[in-house]
């Protein structure tokens, strides 16, 4: 079965055909410019492709309906959009990129495959917010936690780099968006993201976890609204609003070259990251495995040493060499360390494609 993933992303959408093995037969990247989605883009370079048998969807939202991958009918389609404000920087997108997938193959079948899922039976201590009860009755509010997709492939890929049970294993996603997961088991217990993708972390655009009360201040404040405030914290926050760039590898040179903005920028981005490592441990009683993964995760060896420096006390220690030269998966832990420290590629599309065969293969 050769399965062609599409994932749709704030900056760009990923085309991947893979074959039964994980081949990639044919790749594609086209940029998200101004928000939209390039529908007749996609539509021409599916259509250039080898001959497809399935079509998988990332979406990042799922909300309280969808705990595990669907195949794409009216009546899902018509639920996912009634998510698009839960996650309005990605959920539109995905839509957009089902639509064009659905013209240019409108007889292939298509499954959405969830952001949420992974973390569909996190326990009640871990979802729900510290509100009204009427509010979380009435309007279903509870942290979701996102970024599943690529959690759960880090989950499998520990185990075969370790060749053993990762045991309490904590995952950093840092990329465009960034968060963390406290994963034993195969099951996610913590994550960092909640309601949105916008809890947790500082991330590109958006500022991460921030006052509630220091919101409604600024709404009472004269030409500040909900949407300038929403562009803020989610266009405008994070590394952008640091270090006036949203592009860590950037950041790191003019850290280098002694700027001091983008010292600050890092500075907050690894206090914040430190903190939130530690918290998923103590969601699972201790650590043995630390996973970096997403485009910063596998690119910043800075993040990951600094990260790795305020960790000392877990007995957590990488080798320098090791992490400074490493490209793809890997162990950068050093020999005396009692966590083992790895750098894994993220591959959504393998686990939007194992997700694909299974439900077809049930159905």
């Amino acid at each position: 079965m050769r399965i062609l993933v599409v994932n749709t992303g704030s900056s760009s959408v990923k085309l991947r055909l893979l074959d039964s093995t994980d081949t990639v037969l044919a790749s594609h990247d086209l940029p998200v410019i101004g928000g939209r989605v390039p529908h007749d883009e996609i539509v021409t370079e599916i259509r250039g492709m080898p001959a497809i048998d399935a079509v998988g969807h990332r979406v990042v939202h799922g909300g309280p309906d969808f705990s595990g991958p669907r195949v794409l009918d009216e009546r899902v389609l018509r639920r996912l959009h009634e998510f698009v404000d839960l996650a309005p920087l990605h959920q539109p997108k995905a839509l957009a990129g089902i639509d064009a997938a659905s013209v240019a193959l409108p007889d292939v079948p298509a499954v959405a495959c969830f952001d949420t899922a992974f973390h569909a039976d996190l326990p009640p201590e871990s979802t729900t917010y510290a509100i009204p009860e009427r509010w979380r009755r009435e309007y279903g509010l509870r942290r979701y936690g996102f970024q599943g997709l690529s959690f759960a492939y880090a989950t499998r890929r520990a185990e075969e780099i370790l060749g053993r049970d990762p045991g309490r294993l904590v995952i950093a996603h840092l990329g465009s968006g960034a968060s963390l997961a406290a994963v034993h088991g195969g099951r996610s217990l913590d994550t960092t993201m909640g309601f949105t993708p916008d809890e947790g972390l500082v991330m590109a655009t958006r500022s991460g976890s921030v006052d509630p009360g220091m919101l409604m201040w600024l709404l009472r404040r004269p030409g500040i609204d909900l949407e300038s405030l929403s562009a803020g914290l989610e266009q405008e926050g994070g590394l952008v609003a640091l270090a006036g760039t949203a592009d860590m590898a950037e950041i790191v040179r003019r850290f280098h070259a002694g700027q001091p903005h983008p010292r600050l920028a890092l500075d907050v981005y690894l206090h914040r990251l430190r903190a939130g490592i530690c918290a998923m441990a103590a969601a699972l009683c201790g650590i043995d495995t630390l996973v970096f993964t997403g485009g910063v995760g596998e690119n910043a060896p800075m993040v990951r040493s600094g990260a790795a420096a305020g960790l000392v006390f877990l007995g957590l220690a990488i080798d320098g060499t090791t992490n400074a030269d490493t490209t793809g998966d890997a162990d950068i832990s050093s020999e005396e360390s009692d966590v083992s420290t790895l750098v894994v590629s993220a591959r959504e599309d393998i686990q939007i494609a194992t997700e694909v065969r299974r439900v077809l293969d049930h159905r």
